[in-house]
């Protein structure tokens, strides 16, 4: 009997700790290598017009950690709902396309960096979605 229970609690686990630990780790790769290796002058540049400073402290990085954290549990969520295509359209707009707005309404967002931020932010909500996917197949009906 207690086998079964913690055979249970394993696959439980299994089924949801690792895949947003899973995913949550590929959304922080995802996000330093775009925005520090390929958008980051797009960022210094407009901050820079704007007399600030662009936030690149070590507290900045564990705050975006604490959002990829926060966006594969959203991703998850959605998951146990909608296909892996809605999943990872719906994500994507809650994550991205609100915070685009938001910062553009500040006027920090650099619009230019758009051009790399849409398709590479896509490619993320899409793997992070499918690793989700993945290790919940068969707990969800889609």
């Amino acid at each position: 009997m207690e086998a079964n229970y913690i055979q249970e609690k394993m696959t439980k686990m299994k089924r949801t700790v690792l895949p947003v630990l899973f995913a949550t780790i590929w959304i922080s790769i995802s996000e330093f290598v775009r925005n520090e290796f390929i958008v980051k002058s797009y960022w210094t540049g407009h901050y820079g017009k704007l007399g600030l400073t662009f936030p690149a402290e070590p507290v900045n990085g564990a705050v975006w950690g604490i959002w990829s954290l926060c966006f594969a549990i959203a991703i998850f969520i959605i998951s146990k709902k909608f296909s892996l295509l809605q999943t990872v359209f719906l994500s994507w707009f809650v994550g991205f396309v609100l915070m685009w707005i938001v910062i553009w309404n500040l006027s920090v967002l650099p619009v230019g960096l758009l051009i790399f931020a849409v398709p590479l932010s896509l490619l993320e909500a899409f793997i992070a979605g499918y690793i989700i996917k993945t290790f919940t197949k068969g707990e969800n009906k889609n």
